[in-house]
Parts: structure tokens; C-alpha cells; sequence
């Protein structure tokens, strides 16, 4: 589903990627793990070109992601769910669910309040489609922008720190829904500083270190045997705190 040849990106003379090459196939969960620093976020918001890379090669189901890419064609393709939510706070949540249907895709009303609700029912927030953002939960604010992320109706899913500041029994929460996806054939990347949501959801683990990937591993060799010291050193430090 995906391929990624030697991608750069520099911010001035940083280099923030270095030769970064891996692929993911159809329907799996990669887990991009590493310290604070390392390229993790940068890496995946290449892939729907928020940060656009200054070398190498990306490709998505057959098609190469450069500079002539059609930027809203690519993101109906590429989902993606930020730390921060970013819901419209004046909208409902149905609202903010059915707008990037109207907008992008031109549906009708009736028919993107429809597709939204079904995804809604999918993350089970459907019972709170009338209220606000700031009346949700931030778990349930996740669940949202997990729902408008999938109106989309994307091939690919990316999230950055889907669990960021969310209570256990949220995080358990979203690992389910990122499991229901992939058992649906979705392909999903995921940046992610929890060590326990990342063992229980990867296919396969990437670990990187100062633009670098050190190793790529399933989740049961890299938490019981990882290969590099680097590694070892984070875990270490991770399970410490």
C-alpha cells in the first residue's frame, strides 16, 4: 500500500528525515515509535503532503506523492486524526462530522448527515451527535475526529498521538476502533509515546532515532529483544516513567 524510498526533509540545515525507506502493506498497523525529536510526525505528514519532503520517493496504492499531487484528491486517500482534535467548536458534532463530505465530496446534506451518523455509530459517539465539543469528554472529542477522519472514506489512516492526554479506558477505547479498521482492510500509521497501546495494536513496530529508522520489528521482538542499543536505552527510560 505503501512505499517509501530514501525521503529527506530538512528545516534549513536540520535534517529532520534521513533516507528514511520502509513499505507497509495493505491493511496493516504500523506503530512509529522513537523519542521526542526523531522525525516520527514529520515522517507521516508527508504522506498527505502537510509537510511536503525534499527527496526521495513516496508511494500510496500505485501513485507517486510529490509536488503535482492534487492536494485534495490525496487527502480523501490519506485520513488523518491530530493530537489536538482540532473539531470545530461552534459546529455539532454531527456537524463537524457530515461539513468535509459537503465541502470536499459536494454531497448533499441529508446524505453526509447520513454517512456521518453511520461512522458515529462506528466509534460509538452517535448518541452525542447533537452536542458541542466542549461538552464531550476529551476521549469522546477523539472519537469524533476518528468519525470525521473516516467521512472521508480514506485508503490510509494516520494518527499522531491519538492518546495523548486520554484516560486509560479512553486509550482502550481507540485501540479498538484502530483495530476495527484495519480488520476492515484500512492501513494505518500511528505515532504514539504509549508503550502499552503500541504493543497491543502494531503489526509492526518502527523505532526511530534522529531522522533515522533503527529498527522494524513485530511488537513482541522489539519490546523483548530489541536489536540496537538505542533502543534498548528508550525502552528502558519508557517503562522507568
Amino acid at each position: 500500500m505503501i512505499e517509501v524510498r530514501n525521503l529527506q526533509k530538512s528545516y534549513g540545515d536540520f535534517a529532520v528525515l534521513r533516507n528514511v525507506s520502509f513499505s507497509v502493506a495493505r491493511g496493516e498497523k504500523i506503530v512509529i515509535l522513537g523519542p521526542s525529536g526523531s522525525g516520527k510526525s514529520t515522517l507521516i505528514r508527508c504522506f498527505n503532503r502537510i509537510e511536503p519532503h525534499d527527496a526521495g520517493e513516496i508511494v500510496i496504492d500505485g501513485e507517486r506523492i510529490d509536488q503535482t499531487t492534487e492536494l485534495t484528491r490525496l487527502r480523501c486517500t490519506v485520513g488523518m486524526v491530530f493530537q489536538n482534535y482540532n473539531l470545530f467548536p461552534h459546529l455539532s458534532v454531527l456537524e463537524n462530522c457530515a461539513l468535509p463530505p459537503r465541502v470536499v465530496k459536494k454531497a448533499g446534506r441529508e446524505a453526509a448527515e447520513d454517512l456521518a451518523m453511520n461512522f458515529l455509530h462506528r466509534v460509538n459517539i452517535a448518541d452525542q451527535a447533537r452536542k458541542y465539543p466542549i461538552q464531550l469528554s476529551g476521549g469522546q472529542q477523539q472519537r469524533v475526529a476518528i468519525a470525521r477522519a473516516l467521512c472521508m472514506q480514506p485508503s490510509v489512516m494516520l494518527f499522531d498521538e491519538p492518546t495523548a492526554a486520554l484516560d486509560p479506558e479512553a486509550v482502550s477505547g481507540v485501540a479498538d476502533i484502530m483495530a476495527s479498521l484495519s480488520a476492515d482492510g484500512m492501513t494505518t500509521l500511528c505515532v504514539t509515546h504509549e508503550m502499552g497501546f503500541a504493543r497491543r495494536i502494531a503489526d509492526r513496530i518502527i523505532f526511530m532515532d534522529q531522522g533515522r529508522i533503527l529498527e522494524s520489528a513485530p511488537p513482541e521482538d522489539f519490546f523483548t529483544r530489541p536489536r540496537t542499543d538505542r533502543a534498548r536505552d528508550f525502552l528502558s527510560q519508557m517503562i522507568r516513567y
